[in-house]
């Protein structure tokens, strides 16, 4: 496999403003929405939030806002074949097992940059992924 030959691209979104220039990049590069794969991880939620206890909130409503936020940005007709997975877990081992169940080729994730104690005690998503994933990783920095 060639870097520059990929068929399957897999692009970690957050709604960040630099996970969103990371998937137009992604797409000016790849040109064919249909090699292109956008996922969203949300976190599982807790048994004692307000949302689960009253019952206001569940899985399905939370991926169908996250969707519909996501087709705001990049309304259907314009990326009518890009695919876009909403999954619920740990970001990082949800993209990992994505990337690897699916055969991606290149995973292009944002780069956040957090530093100091915060990355310390929290860790980055990217560098787990980088670490993890079995195919190459691009971390967008912009």
């Amino acid at each position: 496999m060639s870097l520059f030959g990929s068929d399957r691209f897999l692009v970690p979104i957050d709604f960040s403003a630099v996970s969103w220039q990371a998937l137009d990049e992604t797409l000016n590069f790849s040109q064919d929405p249909n090699k292109i794969t956008v996922i969203h991880v949300l976190a599982p939620l807790l048994a004692v939030e307000p949302s689960v206890i009253w019952e206001t909130l569940d899985d399905e409503t939370r991926k169908k806002n996250v969707e519909n936020a996501f087709h705001e940005r990049y309304p259907k007709s314009l990326i009518e074949n890009l695919k876009f997975e909403v999954k619920i877990g740990d970001p990082s081992a949800e993209i990992v097992d994505y990337a690897k169940e699916h055969n991606i080729d290149l995973i292009v994730i944002a780069s956040h940059g957090r530093s100091g104690l915060h990355r310390f005690l929290l860790g980055s998503v990217a560098e787990r992924v980088v670490r993890f994933a079995e195919c190459p990783v691009l971390v967008w920095r912009p």
